[in-house]
């Protein structure tokens, strides 16, 4: 079992609840969902991160539930809305 530092990229939603929610996503997880967002698969992720296919869609699952989505697409949205990850091709929107 790795590791993980608790260097956790965080976020406000802005949505209409009286108590603004923070979303906060651990290195890990943030580097798999930069590597999602470049269009990998979870096998391509766990090879790029050395860890199995399984970790990934684990982490994945706890990126979902953070954001409250439920695939890749709205998570990917989402964390770009909140500047969780940034989009640094030009073709990506």
């Amino acid at each position: 079992m790795e590791t993980e530092t608790n260097t956790p990229v965080v976020a406000s939603s802005g949505g209409k609840s009286s108590s603004e929610r923070r979303i906060a996503l651990t290195r890990r997880e943030t580097e798999v969902l930069t590597l999602v967002l470049e269009g990998k698969s979870s096998r391509e992720a766990a090879a790029a991160l050395v860890c199995s296919k399984r970790t990934v869609d684990f982490h994945l699952a706890r990126i979902y539930e953070k954001l409250q989505v439920t695939n890749r697409v709205q998570a990917m949205r989402r964390a770009v809305l909140l500047g969780l990850v940034e989009v640094g091709d030009s073709h990506a929107r």
